[in-house]
This record gives C-alpha cells, structure tokens and sequence, in this order.
C-alpha cells in the first residue's frame, strides 16, 4: 500500500532533515520514493547540494526530489478557474494576475500543493511520498483549508450554478462584473470534488500519517503539545514523534550539563504527554547536515533499534459517534487540553468547535439533524458533546 508522511513542526526545530531521513531510509528498501517540499522556503536543494526545480529529480537510486511552485501547479491543473477568477476581480477594479488572484482567500497556495500530492498519491508509481511541510502554524492552517472550502462550497452549489446562469449577462452589463462562464464552473465544481477526495486522502489513517518533530525546550515542547492536539481537533492521525538535538549521554563537558538535565526534563514531559505515540530521539551534531551521506548518518541514529519506521500506528481514541439512552455523543479526542478552553455550539447543521484562534464545523450525520446540545464534557481527554431532542 501507498504511504502519505507529513511533517511539520516549530520553524528551526529540522524537520527537514528528519523528512530527508525518512525519504534516504524508504529509497534504500528498495521503495521507489519522492520527497516533496510545500514550505515557499524551499531548503531542499542545500540539504542535498542537488539544484531542484518545479518537476522531480532524481538524487539517488529509487529517490527523487521536489519543491512544488504552487502558481506552476495552478497553471497546468486549474487554468479555466483561474482565468474565471482574473476576469472577476479585473472586473471589480482589483489587479493581479495568476496566483496573485487567488491570494485573496488565505491558504490557497499550500492547497495546490496538496493537491498536487493527491495527483502523485493517484497517477504515479511512488510508493511512499514523504511530506516536508511548512512550520506549525502554516501548516495547521494548510491542513484545515479543504475541510474549510468544502464548507463554502458546499452552501454555494448548486445555488451557485444557478445564479451563473442567470446573472451572468446582467452583471456583465449593468455592474460591469463578469461572472465566470459554464466551463469555468465546471472546472471550480472538479476542483469542489478534488477537495473532498483530498480530505478523504489525508484523514484515511492506513494512508496519511502526521509527524511531528520538535526539541526539548520549554516554549516548542508546549507548541508540540498544542500542534498535537489541533491535529487530533481536524482528525488527523500523529503516528510519530520526533525529538530533535538531543545531547548524547556519554557527552562529558562540564558546559552541558545542566543542559542535559534540562533536555532530560523535557524528553520525560513528551513521554509523559504522548504516552503511547512512537517517539525517537535525534542525536545534537556539531556541524550543519549536508550532502545525502550526512543524511543516511542522520537516518541511522534515529532509526537505530527501531524495526519498521514506515509501518502504520492508529491511535484507537479519534472521532466518532455514540448512540445513548438519551441521544447521541460525538467524541473529540483532544489531549492536553482544559475544558474552559473550548467553546461549543451549533450552527444550522453544523456543530461548531472553537479552541483558541482555530474552529472547526463538524457537519451533524442526518441521525443527529433537529437535535440539540446538550452538554460538553471532558472524560480521559475527550470531549464528549451531547445531543438530544
């Protein structure tokens, strides 16, 4: 079976060599494998000393390389909505051409990426593709748009496709702005359907996996925390935790030690905190890592004594529904989260979760349409939401 590995963490933590180890490790199983920047800072072509570009390269025996350029994507797979798009908004007055005509809804240009990652998932012979994402924030945000756009387009169509087709030539003549035409809206209902596909790609856990790399200080361990349970808000499965500059134990100067025990401190919280994820600890270098021999070192320090890295871990706890003596229970597992930090509500069919600067609407299963809230309880580190008539 295919495999999906993202990665992401706090900017600077190395997530992008963890990836790379990832992407050196599964190529010399003999796994034909790809390795796919989406961060706009693009840093792959240093770490493999190998100039990358919009379409994959070869690095090594059964490796490639690729640092996606959204606007290039855009181009080759949405080119009737875009011009659908730049017609709209040079109607209104608004300049910007290509990507620039998109950049008005945050997110759309780590979308194409994703989608781009759905095409090589479908249309390719990769086995594995390893994901170096952007850092934590950018990519909660990245993960969260398709479920999001689907929740808009899902209230404009079809009424959307209707009031084309009749508004069309008025708004051209009477508000001098141009809706897009029939073929346009066809390729922005495609571009509907790609965006459920992919959330179903990302959210099926024997596919997609989450990792999260991060290191033991105090304020990215509590952003590792966080990120954490944000994933488990979107149902999104971390099946891996990475620990990053770790100082070797046999390491004996007197500078470190209270580093050490510092770091020990941390490493012990992360445990603590992520119980039963898998966890792996990368050893601190003194030098920059560079050149794919630097990687392969990294890969078997990390991965020493650990047999399979690329097998799949599913958490049991996740998202699901509960039939009661009362009505129903939608369960959210949430770690590391306090029950005042969270606001529950409902919106029409929706039932609204907001943690923070960060909601998310859960459409309600037809079973649970016309029943109420009746409650929000933690147990164990669930939500538990209650609905009845």
């Amino acid at each position: 079976m295919k495999r999906i590995l993202i990665f992401t963490g706090k900017g600077g933590v190395g997530k992008t060599s963890v990836a790379a180890a990832h992407a050196v490790r599964s190529a010399e199983e003999g796994k034909k494998t790809i390795l796919i920047s989406t961060d706009m800072a693009h840093n792959l072509s240093d770490l493999f000393e190998v100039r990358l570009g919009k379409e994959e390269v070869k690095v090594a025996e059964n490796l490639y390389a690729l640092e996606i350029d959204p606007e290039y994507t855009l181009r080759m797979e949405f080119s009737d909505m875009m011009e659908a798009m730049e017609k709209m908004l040079a109607s209104l007055g608004e300049g910007g051409t290509g990507l620039d005509a998109f950049s008005m809804i945050p997110g759309m240009e780590e979308l194409f990426s994703l989608l781009k990652i759905k095409e090589l998932y479908e249309h390719s012979d990769y086995e594995r593709i390893i994901v170096d994402c952007a850092p934590t924030g950018e990519t909660l945000s990245l993960l969260k748009i398709p479920e999001l756009l689907c929740w808009y387009m899902e209230k404009f169509f079809p009424l959307g496709k209707v009031a084309v087709r009749i508004m069309s030539p008025v708004s051209k003549k009477l508000f001098q702005v141009e809706l897009p035409n029939k073929k346009a809206m066809n390729q922005i209902q495609v571009f509907y359907t790609r965006l459920i596909e992919l959330q179903e790609l990302l959210k099926d856990k024997e596919v997609c996996s989450i990792r999260l790399v991060t290191v033991p200080e105090k304020m990215i361990v509590e952003e590792t925390k966080r990120n954490y349970m944000y994933m488990n808000l979107y149902n999104y499965n971390v099946d891996g935790i990475f620990i990053n500059r770790v100082l070797p134990k046999e390491l004996e100067n007197e500078f470190f030690e209270e580093w050490k025990v510092i770091q020990k401190t941390y490493i012990d919280e992360l445990h603590a905190v992520f119980g039963t994820v898998p966890m792996y600890e990368v050893p601190w270098y003194g030098t920059d890592l560079m050149g794919i021999e630097a990687i392969r070192q990294l890969a078997k320090d990390a991965f020493q004594g650990k047999q399979d890295v690329f097998s799949i871990w599913i958490r049991k706890e996740g998202e699901h529904y509960e039939q009661t003596k009362d009505g129903y229970e939608l369960q959210l597992y949430l770690p590391s989260l306090k029950k005042e930090d969270v606001d529950v509500s409902l919106s029409g069919s929706d039932v609204i979760v907001k943690i923070g600067n960060y909601k998310r609407n859960i459409p309600m299963p037809n079973v649970l349409r016309g029943l109420a809230v009746t409650g929000a309880t933690f147990k164990e580190e669930t939500l538990v939401i209650g609905f009845a008539k």
